[in-house]
């Protein structure tokens, strides 16, 4: 892509496998990468970094696999500016149809001097090195100065300068640590735009950390300035404060085009899916006041605002809650429901489940549907999310009978699978809840520190599903696991033994310094 292509066409280069992933707990398999991937796909995003391949083996097995699977998307994989890191990016990247090496390097006093411990003409030499190895090996290439925004002009200016003459077809300009405000960010980016001489032969890119909440604001000033990339991710997932949110770029943009004059491919009626997806996988709950995706985000409580939104939907609403594929159900689902309908209910939902996990997905709904009168669209996503992509479990939850209450002591009979086998234990705790997680302890020991147990109703009403989030801590590596189901215990088990089970099939990283930008 080239600004003679459309020059107000913004690429949307999408990190949630790589930059998202670097989120506490959010680490990901193989296949919830390559489920991501798909719909990130679908989407229509343009740029798809799949991971960072030096990283560990996972990682290097995902940017493969995506690379493989994918074939309308470019995939990216992360780089250090070192030969052995861009010869292993490349060695994953070579069975893409599109493949991009993305390679960095800090490029700010603080983080040459204390990170690096280079002097600024090693680091401007390293550039040249690396970016010419990369275009050695791949075409497309994209170079970032980590730490960007708190680089000293001249010195960003001569290294964007040497990036392109060194073969970089796309220079991405991060906030690493969220700093910058816009008028500051718009005007970095002009100031690179009029002092490059060769700034002409790449796209510039723009990459927001959320610390200070700018991110998106930060990136669509930089886009006014001239940038024609956003780097972002699903949910405004990322490590600390998160980076800029693809759905509020992405919606900003669409919604106010009088304004802002530019375009994407992007595919808005996938949003909802593809943040339900995200969310379920990483076990990161969208806040309900969040733009976009929020359960808030079209509803309206106001007196005021209802009587508006009555008369006339604009009144309250700058887009439609089917703009975003948020589509109010045509099919009410319930005990009676069959087979065929509730398949039906499930491609309506953008769910394509092979044979055996539409059945298992069908008897639970079965069993909800026997203690719901109603089951909603939120309740089938919560209960098909529960069992997708855990056929190859070792642990596996059979049943649970808990004791509660006041008087105590509070206990739980718990029936798992094995590896196969059917254990059964009993175990008494500071509540229900801690007897249940003590129970999966006795029948499968383990040393982790629960580091986060969360709950939240997935729909209103007494016998709402619970949908419970548990972070698991074991020797600095941490998952999330989710679990739903109408019965809070039950539930709370399930997530405990998803996030148990991720843990056990982690994979090992080596955790080098990765590009936080």
């Amino acid at each position: 892509m080239s600004h003679t292509i459309d020059s107000n066409r913004v690429i949307i280069f999408d990190t949630t496998l790589r930059d998202g992933e670097q989120s506490p707990g959010a680490s990901m398999n193989l296949e919830e990468k390559r489920r991501i991937a798909m719909v990130l796909e679908e989407l229509g995003v343009d740029v798809i970094e799949a991971g960072f391949p030096i990283a560990s083996n996972g990682d290097f097995d995902a940017v493969r696999e995506i690379g493989r699977t994918v074939r309308g998307a470019t995939v990216a994989g992360l780089a250090r500016a070192s030969k052995k890191d861009i010869d292993r990016a490349w060695e994953a990247l070579s069975g893409a149809a599109r493949p991009r090496i993305h390679t960095f390097i800090s490029t700010s006093p603080l983080h040459m001097k204390y990170k690096l411990q280079m002097e600024p003409e090693a680091v401007h030499q390293a550039i040249a090195d690396s970016v010419a190895h990369a275009r050695n090996r791949c075409d497309d290439v994209e170079w970032s100065p980590e730490d960007g925004s708190r680089t000293e002009h001249d010195f960003l200016c001569r290294c964007v300068e040497t990036a392109i003459k060194a073969g970089a077809r796309t220079v991405n300009i991060p906030d690493t640590v969220g700093y910058a405000v816009p008028e500051e960010f718009a005007a970095l980016i002009a100031m690179l735009m009029n002092r490059v001489p060769n700034i002409d032969k790449a796209i510039i890119s723009v990459h927001c950390h959320n610390d200070l909440g700018l991110a998106v604001a930060n990136s669509l000033a930089a886009v006014g300035a001239g940038a024609r990339q956003v780097e972002c991710t699903i949910n405004g997932l990322g490590e600390r404060a998160g980076n800029a949110a693809l759905e509020e770029i992405v919606m900003a943009l669409r919604t106010r085009h009088d304004n802002l004059p530019y375009s994407t491919g992007i595919n808005t009626e996938i949003i909802t899916k593809a943040s339900r997806l995200v969310s379920t996988i990483t076990g990161f709950v969208v806040q309900p006041n969040k733009a976009i995706v929020g359960a808030n985000a079209f509803a309206h409580e106001s007196g005021i605002h209802q009587d508006g939104m009555l008369k006339h939907a604009g009144t309250y609403e700058i887009m439609t809650p089917e703009s975003v594929g948020l589509n109010r159900s045509t099919l009410v689902m319930g005990k009676h429901s069959g087979r065929h309908a509730f398949k039906e209910k499930l491609k309506e939902l953008g769910f394509d489940l092979g044979d055996n996990a539409v059945e298992e997905a069908f008897r639970r709904f079965k069993d909800l549907a026997d203690k719901k009168k109603d089951v909603f669209d939120e309740d089938i996503v919560a209960l098909v999310d529960d069992e997708v992509g855990r056929s190859n479990d070792r642990i596996r939850f059979v049943s649970l009978q808990v004791i509660a209450g006041s008087r105590g002591p509070q206990k739980a009979e718990l029936e798992l699978q094995i590896d196969g086998a059917v254990h059964t234990t009993t175990a008494i705790g500071a509540g229900p809840v801690d007897a249940t997680f003590n129970a999966i302890k006795q029948l499968f020991p383990h040393e982790v520190r629960l580091q986060l147990y969360q709950v939240h109703a997935v729909t209103a009403g007494t016998d709402a599903q619970a949908e419970v989030t548990v972070r698991l801590e074991e020797n600095g590596k941490t998952v999330n696991g989710q679990g739903a189901d109408t019965d809070t215990l039950v539930a709370s088990c399930r997530a405990y033994i998803h996030a148990l089970n991720k843990l056990l099939t982690k994979r090992q990283k080596t955790a080098p310094a990765a590009l936080s930008a």
